[in-house]
């Protein structure tokens, strides 16, 4: 049986992300990675707080929850990676390893410039949500075409291996993905 890791391509709506959106041409300025199709448990570097964008650092995303419950309409696109089962386990070890260090981790806001004027520099403790996303496909042996400090969001839309499963709206999918489950229980 085929294992798979889930890339959650998406304009969030925020101020910053309406920003960025504006400052690269690009439809989506924000990447999250899940273990599960369902998206039930979505990974990035993004805001803590709803409310404000900073501070910010490795959290779990929940649809309908937080910032992503601020928005009725979050335009995204899921892409699906296959990876082998020891490639599965280290992806659960990585999410497990930065949810119990989470506080030693923050968000990389120097390191927005150099991604976006291309300057390689990476930080041990500091990323942002592309940077985090390459890195954790560097470390389960998924071959990268850069540095992963260099990554952008939009870089996924075309990451070698990944299959296009969706393009909408993120609440649609995740929803009817939740009353498929709850239709497959009863």
């Amino acid at each position: 049986m085929e294992e798979y890791i889930y890339l959650v391509v998406a304009q969030t709506g925020t101020r910053p992300a309406r920003f960025f959106r504006f400052f690269t041409g690009k439809p989506y300025n924000h990447v999250s990675l899940s273990g599960d199709v369902t998206l039930s448990e979505m990974y990035s570097f993004c805001r803590t707080y709803r409310p404000f964008p900073l501070p910010a650092t490795f959290n779990k995303e929940t649809v309908g929850k937080g910032t992503l419950g601020q928005y009725g309409f979050i335009p995204c696109e899921i892409y699906r990676i296959p990876v082998t089962h020891e490639q599965k386990v280290m992806y659960n070890n990585i999410i497990k390893h930065f949810s119990d260090n989470r506080k030693i981790y923050s968000y990389n806001v120097l390191g927005l410039l150099a991604v976006y004027f291309n300057i390689e520099w990476k930080r041990k403790k500091s990323f942002v949500c592309s940077q985090f996303v390459a890195y954790t496909m560097d470390k389960i042996g998924i071959q990268l075409e850069k540095p992963f400090c260099l990554y952008k969001p939009d870089d996924f839309r075309n990451f070698p291996g990944a299959d296009l499963i969706f393009s909408g709206e993120l609440n649609s999918f995740y929803y009817g993905m939740q009353s498929k489950l709850i239709g497959q229980r009863n």
